[in-house]
């Protein structure tokens, strides 16, 4: 079964994203390292104690470049799962405690939510659990002086707008296990949205597919939503998505061995790039994860990049 195995974001700057995520979000970080592609950027791991998948966020850091511009053909926004309507209530007050941009309490689709601007403007938001969730399914964050019953407990749904809605949908169905659940309108605009669900009980997780045909084209940027991780069971099932890929002659990066699982990248219909990313593998553990200073937690990497420690440390500084 389908779920949301991360969600990738682009800031202009790494501390503050660590800071913001781990101190005002209360999430745990995972693993402070850096991109595998190119290894002069950091890349920040958040989510749950365990870093199970489907708790994950992470931060590329990109110092220069212009912001992004709202548009259609985009990950317009990132819902995180809570509680309870009390606990999206004890956000709001943090988030103004803060000085963090929010848009007060909302109904969107029959439930409690709290929509919030993150580093560099990126579109978040908090949800709150459905009914039929049981929160011992799940694992909270520890390293933080949030209460427990006011946690982060896991990702909850991605917004993609898109131009040519069914197209993204059609794919999605194709591929993955989500299903459409209801169409809905799109707070008080004229744009539909068709939400898709994965339908588990644990790590139900949601896709929000906006329908907008009017706007531009979106400019990817600092703030931007760099793309959405999709689960592959194992390695197997990851070759089986590459041969189709292949065989119906959509690029592709092929796969790649992260270390810590391994994943393929591609972009659907309306260009919103997609990894689909393996269940199995680890993260190394990463040593004073709970500190609150950026500086005093070191730099984990990956085995092939041990030679290089001391060029990648001194290029980061």
């Amino acid at each position: 079964m389908t779920i949301i195995h991360h969600v990738s974001i682009v800031n202009r700057n790494a501390r503050k994203s660590f800071e913001f995520y781990r101190e005002v979000l209360g999430l745990d970080l995972l693993m402070k390292t850096v991109n595998q592609d190119d290894n002069n950027m950091y890349h920040l791991f958040f989510g749950d104690k365990t870093g199970r998948p489907g708790t994950e966020v992470t931060i590329f850091e990109i110092t220069e470049g212009v912001d992004k511009q709202f548009g259609t053909n985009d990950i317009e926004r990132l819902m995180f799962k809570v509680q309870s309507k009390s606990s999206l209530e004890f956000f709001m007050k943090r988030f103004d405690n803060f000085d963090i941009c929010h848009y007060g309490l909302e109904q969107y689709a029959g439930r409690d939510i709290l929509r919030f601007e993150g580093p560099d403007n990126t579109n978040l938001g908090l949800a709150v659990m459905h009914s039929e969730e049981d929160i011992t399914d799940y694992v909270v964050p520890e390293h933080t002086e949030i209460p427990e019953e006011h946690r982060i407990i896991a990702l909850d749904s991605v917004h993609l707008r898109t131009r040519y809605d069914q197209a993204t949908i059609k794919e999605i169905k194709h591929y993955f296990d989500f299903e459409t659940i209801e169409t809905i309108d799109f707070f008080d605009s004229k744009n539909k949205v068709t939400i898709m669900s994965n339908h588990k009980k644990k790590d139900r997780h949601e896709l929000h597919i906006i329908h907008d045909d009017v706007s531009r084209d979106s400019i990817s940027g600092i703030g931007s939503i760099h793309h959405l991780a999709l689960s592959s069971e194992d390695i197997e099932a990851l070759q089986v998505l590459e041969n189709s890929l292949e065989q119906r002659n959509i690029m592709n990066s092929h796969i790649k061995n992260r270390e810590f699982f391994q994943s393929i990248y591609y972009r659907d219909p309306n260009n919103i790039l997609f990894e689909v990313a393996t269940m199995d593998g680890t993260k190394p553990p990463q040593p004073n994860k709970e500190s609150l200073d950026f500086d005093t937690i070191p730099l984990v990497l990956p085995e092939y990049l041990e030679s290089k420690r001391t060029t990648i440390e001194t290029n980061l500084s």
